[in-house]
């Protein structure tokens, strides 16, 4: 009688070698619109929330003031719904390409970069 493999952790270990965590242990994870490239928004991630974002493709979050997982629209109905999730040249951020439901920001804006700021350009 044969027992079940062991799961494979996610993130793979050759996938958690590559992240550099801050001290505190999270990664930055820029959320973005999958078909138009609209950056919607910017989160936190420690393993855990990766692990869960991979398994269950709804992007899971680490909230820094409430010190507790969310998964994106479980309260507000405006789901993220991972397509693919990409690391960086650096491996300090993801990028998390996602099918948006809804407004991204708790604002109730589409995106949490809706407030831009004016450039002053030297003259050259």
């Amino acid at each position: 009688m044969s027992s079940a493999p062991e799961p494979v952790p996610v993130p793979a270990p050759e996938v958690a070698d590559l992240l550099r965590r801050t001290p505190d242990g999270l990664v930055a994870a820029v959320a973005q619109q999958h078909d138009t490239g609209e950056v919607l928004m910017l989160a936190w991630m420690d393993d855990e929330a990766l692990r869960r974002t991979l398994t269950t493709g709804e992007a899971t979050y680490w909230s820094r003031s409430r010190g507790e997982y969310w998964v994106k629209g479980a309260t507000s109905g405006h789901r993220q719904a991972v397509r693919e999730v990409r690391l960086d040249c650096d491996g300090d951020a993801l990028l998390l390409l996602v099918d948006q439901t809804g407004p991204a920001c708790h604002t109730g804006e589409r995106t949490c970069f809706h407030r831009p700021l004016e450039v002053s350009r030297a003259a050259g």
